[in-house]
């Protein structure tokens, strides 16, 4: 059977999505620069206007300058040519773990985004030399530590410089090398920088920017696996589905906590509630659950207008105007933005986190699950005095959860003044993002351990008597993570399991709420 080819993301024919980098991080998408010839021309309008301008006035700053405080440092014109060249050898100085496959393929596509705005003075060799590391898998080693998010993420940018230099090291065909040698094995000639082009290669917000759009992607998924998450809990804690009433929204209308309610009522197939319940209310973790889901959601689709801007603006300096042929000194490699997208995208993941966390804490205690055996044990007869259940789990979402918690505080006001001064206000974007994506990744832990917690929990709500109906989608679900974890009677280790269900979120397994 023939491969079908990948589709393409074609950059500088038009805005990119966070779908877009995240199909290209994932290796779904194949990146391809746009043929067009009103836009290569427009590149090379930047260039050629740059080279003019040195002919004529001899000053730039970043050209003919040092950098940053430096700016009034003279560089002759003889070494020109080689300052690009230190900028990217100086700035290697990056520590901590570097960025994974995924990582770097979004790391990579924003910056390309931002280059193909046209307004950074490079050449369409540059452009086309990112997009064929993208196309080869070429991927630079990036450490993921030493950026202040302005100006831009210059010292983990520089390893994706160096690299299109022939210099550091790549991850390649599952191996670390060399770059001076993989790069003739692709067809590939190392670049020598223009003037000007270190800068547009280092001097932005692509690191910050493409970890953000994974964030947002996981984060989105999250929402969706935390609404199905408290349906399970709601039945197999016999609770009160009508607490999801429509009119009762509607009275208090923010769409996206509307949104997780509306969810609810479909998977729980709650019709207009009796004027009496068994039990009127629920405790708040189940009670309340769209309007902790519901911040999340609500908060999505301001974070993406953020988002989706900062990938698709030129954000280095100074920017190259070739239209009105100006130079345009400013500091849109402030990544400020990016940061409140992060500490705001961490700070409402991480209540999902705590709202599971407490939901798994009623299901786990006989005293409030109404019916289920303690610990969500299956074990019957003689053997029950030995198993213990999901009591070790309980202790592992609570450690995930409070860790996630622990990292809450925003990145985005720590805010220090470097390099001499000129530096003296930035946004810490870069680590705002990094925060986030581990705020998720523990989340996503809570969330296996919720799996494995709701497949068990239902099934036991099962044997002493089901009071409502577990039907359509929610059933299909509970049916497939009945498949992959199976019911735990006797006592055993879940660490393999619990691996092989981030596995599964991380790679979105769920087709959850597809009409939303």
């Amino acid at each position: 059977m023939p491969i079908e080819p990948l589709p393409c993301c074609r950059f500088g024919a038009g805005p990119l999505t966070i779908e877009d980098v995240v199909a290209l991080a994932d290796g779904r998408a194949l990146a391809v620069l746009d043929d067009a010839p009103g836009f290569r021309a427009r590149i090379q309008r930047g260039a050629d206007f740059l080279d003019r301008l040195l002919r004529e006035d001899g000053v730039v700053y970043g050209v003919t300058t040092g950098y940053g405080d430096s700016c009034t440092t003279v560089i002759p014109p003889s070494l020109v040519a080689e300052l690009p060249h230190h900028l990217y050898t100086y700035h290697g100085c990056g520590l901590g773990r570097f960025l994974d496959a995924q990582e770097t393929r979004a790391v990579l596509a924003a910056r390309l985004a931002s280059l193909s705005q046209g307004m950074s003075g490079t050449s369409v060799a540059l452009l086309e030399g990112l997009a064929t590391l993208l196309q080869h898998d070429v991927l630079p080693r990036i450490p993921a530590e030493g950026s202040v998010g302005a100006s831009g993420d210059l010292t983990p940018l520089s390893y994706v410089a160096a690299v299109l230099c022939g210099e550091r090291e790549v991850l390649f065909e599952g191996r670390v090398q060399p770059a001076a040698e993989v790069l003739p094995r692709i067809g590939m000639q190392p670049l020598r920088l223009r003037p000007k082009e270190g800068l547009a290669l280092m001097n932005g917000t692509a690191v910050m920017t493409g970890l953000a759009c994974l964030a947002w992607q996981r984060a989105d998924y999250l929402c969706r696996l935390a609404t199905r998450l408290t349906a399970f809990n709601v039945l197999a804690s016999d609770g009160n589905a009508h607490h999801f009433d429509e009119t009762l929204f509607a009275a208090k209308p923010h769409p996206g906590q509307a949104r997780i309610a509306a969810r609810l009522r479909v998977d729980l197939h709650s019709d207009r509630p009796p004027r009496n319940e068994q039990r009127l209310q629920d405790r708040y973790s189940l009670r309340c659950a769209p309007h902790v889901i519901g911040v999340l959601e609500d908060t999505l689709p301001f974070l993406r207008q953020l988002i989706e801007t900062e990938l698709n603006s030129a954000n280095d300096n100074p920017l190259i105007d070739p239209d009105e042929e100006r130079v345009l000194h400013g500091g849109h490699f402030y990544g400020g933005h990016i940061a409140l997208a992060m500490d705001t995208l961490k700070n409402t993941v991480a209540n999902l986190a705590d709202l599971l966390d407490r939901q798994l804490a009623l299901l786990v205690d006989a005293r409030y699950s109404h019916g289920l055996p303690a610990n969500l044990s299956a074990a019957t007869g003689p053997r029950a005095a030995i198993n213990h259940g999901l009591k070790a789990l309980q202790i592992s979402v609570s450690a995930w959860t409070a860790e996630a918690l622990k990292q809450t505080m925003p990145a985005s006001v720590f805010s220090r003044s470097t390099e001499c001064h000129n530096q003296d206000k930035v946004s810490m974007g870069t680590i705002a993002a990094r925060d986030c994506l581990r705020v998720i990744e523990l989340t996503e832990q809570v969330v296996a351990g919720m799996l494995i917690a709701a497949r068990q929990a239902v099934a036991l709500r099962q044997r002493v008597g089901l009071q409502a109906q577990l039907q359509g989608e929610l059933a299909a679900m509970h049916e497939d993570i009945s498949q992959r974890i199976a019911l735990i009677e006797e006592d055993r280790a879940l660490d393999g399991e619990l691996r092989q269900l981030l596995q599964d979120i991380r790679s979105r397994q769920w087709e959850l709420y597809p009409d939303a």
